[in-house]
């Protein structure tokens, strides 16, 4: 009988041609999901490995009490001379590389689910999303992203400032590790002591990741040469690098106050609020007191981003290769 539907298209109302397309593009952005998690781990391993040693002397400039550090430089050198230069600058280390993995793995993964999210709700031209659609991903890619960093940078912070500590003759310290930093802190205050900060890593997090993938689209585009159609060319590694680089001093210009908070709340011994987090950091030093450490989180800023990028890139560029 003609015009008679098949029973597929009956009760979908779509043809088999349009399901199978349907299909296939699920499948594609499933597969492209994928690699972007499988990427993001890739750069976020480059990143603690290259970023730490200036992580570590951050936190201990923010967390510290006044007068025990000159500067950034006095950090490393009492750091060194206490505890030796490969344990005492990769202090915590274990934290970040069990926890850096699946963070940068969800970030990419959701900057990626956050294009795609972009993508349905409004128009991309030729495949090149604008600054404020990438910042639209990039924000949205903090949301799952801090339900990993926020117990991960809790027990880096306290592992981190504990190293602090002159230890008696035969004292040992507090903690043995990041295991037992959560073991701890689930006794003496539940899932929501090993979650305290989670609103503020948000706070910081959210805008900084804006931030953070604006900047490295716009300044690789930039770079990147175009080829005869006006699309972009072949990637530059030293564009991926120096975009990486600007994109981490970008990110922490706009949020370091709040990392300073984030990091005073999540070290903090009892139950402070974000309140008296703020209005203790004020009484101690002004507004200045929301910008210790900031040298060595710029200083880490450009080669640790640097690498996070160029390792998301090249194991972009490795799977495109095997797959």
């Amino acid at each position: 009988m003609s015009g008679s539907s098949s029973p597929v298209e009956a009760v979908t109302g779509k043809s088999p041609e349009e399901l199978k397309e349907d299909v296939a593009k699920a499948a594609k952005k499933s597969v492209s999901s994928l690699r972007d998690f499988v990427a993001g781990g890739a750069g976020g391993i480059c990143a603690v490995l290259v970023g730490h040693p200036f992580d570590l002397v951050k936190v201990r400039l923010q967390t510290a009490e006044k007068g025990v550090y000159n500067g950034a430089l006095d950090v490393v050198r009492k750091t060194v001379a206490r505890e030796g230069a490969v344990r005492g600058l990769y202090a915590g280390v274990s934290a970040p590389l069990v926890g850096v993995t699946p963070m940068f793995a969800v970030s990419f993964w959701g900057y990626g689910v956050g294009k795609q999210l972009v993508e349905s709700f409004s128009e991309v031209k030729d495949g090149q999303y604008s600054v404020a659609q990438v910042s639209a991903a990039g924000f949205f890619s903090a949301i799952p992203m801090t339900i990993i960093t926020a117990p991960f940078e809790r027990v880096k912070i306290i592992l981190q400032i504990q190293g602090q500590k002159q230890l008696g003759p035969g004292e040992k310290p507090k903690y043995s590790g990041g295991v037992d930093v959560v073991r701890q802190l689930m006794r003496e205050g539940g899932i929501k002591s090993v979650y305290r900060g989670s609103a503020m890593t948000l706070a910081r997090d959210g805008p900084g990741s804006a931030a953070y993938f604006a900047t490295y689209e716009t300044i690789k585009r930039y770079l990147t040469p175009k080829d005869e159609t006006g699309k972009p060319g072949k990637l530059s590694l030293t564009a991926v690098c120096a975009a990486g680089g600007a994109a981490g001093v970008a990110m922490w210009i706009p949020v370091f106050p709040v990392d300073t908070i984030k990091s005073r709340l999540q070290s903090a011994e009892g139950n402070l609020s974000i309140g008296d987090t703020i209005r203790q950091l004020y009484s101690r030093g002004g507004v200045k007191a929301f910008f210790p450490g900031m040298g060595p989180a710029m200083a880490r800023a450009v080669p640790a981003n640097a690498a996070t990028f160029l390792g998301v890139e090249l194991a972009h560029q490795a799977m495109n290769k095997v797959f």
